[in-house]
């Protein structure tokens, strides 16, 4: 099986034809996805898909490890669940986090993402792509009406873009958290009867990527910029150790008219941050 590579400057040619892209620009965004490096590993593993290419990816690839605390939280009575989790590093928290509940659910997992991602084809499978616009929008519809009808376990992000700094002038990093959660997730809780197992998952990025978030949002420009250099965030972590923390499940049962859809979740959003205190205080 040949390889999959990124080329950048063939993505940039394809996304935008009219376009000239100077070399130098071109070699810098190369460098800050770490191409090469991906590139690389891609070559040497041509024959994994989905799992456990992630599995490879985190121990060889970046030489991460990755622990899931509090699995007795997670039930196991054959119904299908929502893991609903915080999402502090926009793409290597949804790597491991996948990789570990994949562990515990004999890989029957299936995880939201912005439709970007299922570009990265060897690990597409595990993904149900959102946020599709124009005329794939009714198909992207559709997979999602059929995951949610599935027997898949449905590993969801609800924040859909990881956490900011809050506190620009706070020298500590104590103040990142998510955006406000899309209550979308609520719904189909109560609809399809899915308990919501929360998870925080304990990491941020670097000082860099959440200044500069701050002041391209400051000077009112509206590109993420500050997206580009996540495979550079991530590739700042390698050798790193990651906890990921599981809460007590909330049943749909409990997911009453007291309160609406998008207040709902933002309790949880609260329940997920309060988390890490109920292991602390033991």
């Amino acid at each position: 099986m040949e390889p999959i590579q990124i080329d950048i400057a063939k993505t940039l040619r394809e996304k935008a034809p009219h376009t000239h892209v100077p070399a130098f620009v071109i070699r810098y965004l190369e460098r800050i996805a770490h191409a090469k490096e991906l590139n690389a590993f891609m070559a040497t593993h041509t024959t994994s898909r989905d799992f456990p290419l992630t599995r490879e990816y985190i121990a060889e690839g970046l030489h991460c490890t990755g622990e899931l605390i509090g699995t007795e939280h997670i039930p196991h009575d054959g119904r299908p669940l929502i893991f609903a989790s915080n999402h502090p590093l926009g793409g290597l928290d949804g790597i491991i986090l996948a990789t570990l509940l994949g562990e515990q659910r004999n890989d029957h997992l299936r995880v939201i993402v912005n439709d970007l991602l299922m570009n990265i084809k060897p690990i597409a499978g595990i993904f149900v792509p959102v946020n599709k616009v124009g005329s794939q929008s009714r198909e992207y519809a559709r997979l999602q009406s059929e995951l949610w009808q599935s027997d898949y376990d449905i590993l969801t992000f609800p924040a859909g873009a990881c956490s900011r700094k809050h506190k620009f002038f706070d020298p500590s990093l104590s103040s990142v958290h998510d955006l406000e959660w899309k209550h979308t997730f609520i719904r189909h809780a109560v609809q399809y009867q899915r308990d919501i197992v929360p998870i925080y998952f304990d990491a941020k990025n670097s000082h860099f990527f959440y200044n500069l978030a701050y002041w391209r949002k400051l000077l009112g420009i509206k590109l993420n910029i500050e997206m580009l250099y996540l495979a550079d965030e991530m590739y700042k972590m390698q050798g790193s150790h990651f906890r990921a923390y599981v809460g007590d499940p909330i049943p749909y049962s409990t997911i009453d008219k007291s309160h609406s859809p998008y207040e709902w979740a933002q309790i949880i959003k609260e329940t997920v941050y309060g988390i890490p205190t109920h292991y602390t205080s033991r």
